[in-house]
C-alpha cells in the first residue's frame, strides 16, 4: 500500500460539493411564498365561502330596501313614474291616514295572538318529537305538512271552519246552545281566526327547527338530571330550554318578522269584494295597506313610506323580543343554579 493511500484512508470524509448559489437562494423564497399563501388561505377563505350569500343579499335584499327609501321621498306614481321630491311628506300623509293606526294595531294584535302561542306550542311539540316514538320520522314529517299546503287551500279550509252562518265552529256552538260568533265582522274574533290559521301553518315548521337543536343537546345532561331525581318536565324546563336558547331566540326573531308581515291569510280570509281587511278594515294589516296604496291608489311613494314604517316597527319589536327572551333566559338560568346550590 502506498503512503498516499494510507493518508487518504485516515483523513475524514470530504464535505459534499456546495450547491450552486442560485438554487440555495431560490429555495427559501419559494417556501416563504407558500407560507404566505397558506396564511392568506386561512385568513380570507372563510370570507370567500360566505360571500355568495352577501352578494345575493345585496341584490335581492339591500338594493330593494334602499330603493324603497328613495321612492318614499318622491311623488312617485305607478303610471306616471317619478315626480317631484317631497321629502317626508309621504310619511306624514300615511300617518295622518285614518286607516294607518287601525292597520298598525291590527298587525300587532294578530302578531301577539299568533307568535306567542306558536312558539310555546312549537316547543312542546318539539319536546314530544324528541322522545322515543315509534315511527319518529313519520311524525316529524307529518308536522311539516301544514307548511307545505298552499295559503289559498288554508283559507278555504279555515273559511269553512270560521264561516259566520254555516261554519263548523258556529254550528257546533249552536248545538250546545250557544250563539254563533261573527268571525268576519267582529274585530277580536277575526284576529283570533287569522291567528289560528297562522299557528296551524307555521307551528310544525318552527317545531322542526327547535327539534334539530334539541337533538344536539348532550344526553349526559339528561342522565345527570335523572340521577338527581328530575322528572321529564323538569328536565325539559331546566336542561332542554336553557341549552337551546340561541335557537329559541332565532325562532322568536323570525316569527316576529313573519308575523308582522302577514298578508296572505287576512286577505284570503276577507269575503268582501274590495278585500281590504273587512267591511270596516277590522282585520286589515300594514302589508295590506302597502298593497292598497301601491296598486289600488297607484301611489308608490306612500306605499314605500308605509313599507318603511313597517320595517321600523319590525326592528323595534324584534329588539324588544330579543331583549325579553335573553332576560327571561338569564333569570331562568340563575334560578336553576340557585336551586342546585
Amino acid at each position: 500500500m502506498r503512503t498516499g493511500d494510507v493518508a487518504d484512508a485516515a483523513s475524514p470524509a470530504a464535505p459534499p460539493p456546495e450547491q450552486p448559489a442560485g438554487r440555495r437562494s431560490g429555495a427559501r423564497p419559494r417556501s416563504a411564498w407558500r407560507e404566505r399563501l397558506s396564511r392568506w388561505d386561512v385568513r380570507f377563505s372563510p370570507y370567500a365561502y360566505i360571500s355568495p350569500f352577501f352578494l345575493l343579499f345585496l341584490v335581492v335584499g339591500m338594493f330593494p330596501l334602499v330603493y324603497t327609501a328613495v321612492v318614499s321621498v318622491y311623488d312617485w306614481s305607478l303610471i306616471g313614474g317619478k315626480g317631484d321630491f317631497v321629502g317626508l311628506q309621504n310619511y306624514r300623509d300615511v300617518i295622518d291616514n285614518p286607516y294607518f293606526l287601525k292597520s298598525a294595531v291590527n298587525t300587532v294584535s294578530i302578531f301577539v295572538l299568533s307568535s306567542g302561542p306558536q312558539i310555546v306550542m312549537a316547543l312542546g311539540l318539539a319536546g314530544l318529537l324528541d322522545t322515543a316514538l315509534r315511527g319518529a320520522t313519520f311524525w316529524r314529517m307529518g308536522v311539516l305538512l301544514p307548511f307545505v299546503v298552499a295559503p289559498a287551500a288554508v283559507a278555504i279550509i279555515f273559511g269553512s271552519l270560521f264561516g259566520d252562518r254555516y261554519g263548523l265552529i258556529n254550528q257546533a256552538l249552536e248545538w250546545i246552545g250557544l250563539s254563533g260568533v261573527p268571525w268576519h265582522t267582529d274585530r277580536l274574533a277575526s284576529h283570533l281566526a287569522i291567528a289560528t290559521m297562522v299557528n296551524w301553518r307555521w307551528t310544525g315548521y318552527n317545531a322542526l327547527i327547535l327539534l334539530a337543536a334539541m337533538q344536539a343537546v348532550p344526553r349526559d345532561l339528561y342522565d345527570a338530571a335523572a340521577i338527581d331525581g328530575a322528572s321529564k318536565v323538569r328536565q325539559f324546563t331546566s336542561v332542554t330550554i336553557p341549552s337551546i336558547r340561541p335557537t329559541v331566540l332565532f325562532v322568536v326573531i323570525t316569527s316576529t318578522i313573519g308575523g308582522l308581515q302577514i298578508f296572505a291569510e287576512p286577505r284570503l280570509f276577507d269575503t268582501t269584494l274590495a278585500q281590504n281587511g273587512g267591511s270596516d278594515r277590522q282585520f286589515s294589516t300594514m302589508t295590506m295597506l302597502v298593497y292598497d296604496f301601491g296598486w289600488h291608489l297607484r301611489d308608490l311613494g306612500r306605499a314605500a313610506a308605509t313599507a318603511w314604517l313597517l320595517f321600523l316597527l319590525i326592528i323595534v319589536i324584534a329588539f324588544v323580543n330579543y331583549y325579553a327572551s335573553r332576560r327571561f333566559g338569564t333569570i331562568a338560568g340563575l334560578r336553576h343554579r340557585g336551586r342546585r346550590r
